[in-house]
């Protein structure tokens, strides 16, 4: 495990995992969201294709995503390990809505200083209606990509429970 992708739905504990494993493993951690997201009102680096380009040709690494469309065969491409937090509802929404109203209470700066906000949870965008609408589909999406003939190579660890994840870092 040298160069890992953690995917699953907005508020499986991608990123916590990832930082997890990294520093376990004495892997440089991105979240893909920082990658992604560079500037106010939430606009997106144009050269993202670029920086996960650069960020994966390294030989050792850890993303917190499956990545977005344009980035996606480029991660997938270059990974050798895939830890998927393939999650019920009853565990991510919990997570996401106390992560989600703990940065809109607080006014937590995110990426490219950005802020969640009470109007936000209006939005289908808001990360709290993002996984609910998007589980299945994103589950359907990482179980077409982990059986692809392409990424055949690659070392897939599908976790349906968090406390098997916590046996699986344990025993790292």
């Amino acid at each position: 495990m040298r160069r890992i992708l953690v995917v699953g739905v907005t508020g499986a504990g991608k990123t916590t995992l990832a930082e997890a494993v990294g520093e376990r493993l004495g892997l440089p951690c991105h979240e893909m969201d920082a990658l992604h997201y560079t500037g106010p009102n939430w606009a997106t680096d144009a050269k993202l294709t670029e920086t996960v380009s650069r960020v994966t040709a390294e030989p050792r690494w850890i993303v917190d995503s499956l990545g977005p469309p344009e980035v996606r065969d480029v991660l997938w491409g270059r990974a050798d390990t895939v830890l998927w937090l393939d999650y019920g509802k009853r565990v991510f929404m919990p997570r996401v809505l106390r992560r989600s109203l703990a940065r809109t209470l607080t006014r937590e700066v995110l990426f490219g200083g950005n802020r969640e906000t009470w109007a936000g949870w209006l939005s289908p965008e808001h990360p709290a209606r993002w996984a609910w609408s998007q589980h299945a589909g994103r589950r359907r999406e990482i179980e077409l990509l982990t059986r692809d003939p392409r990424f055949a190579p690659l070392d897939t660890l599908r976790f349906t429970r968090p406390r098997d994840t916590a046996a699986w870092l344990a025993s790292l």
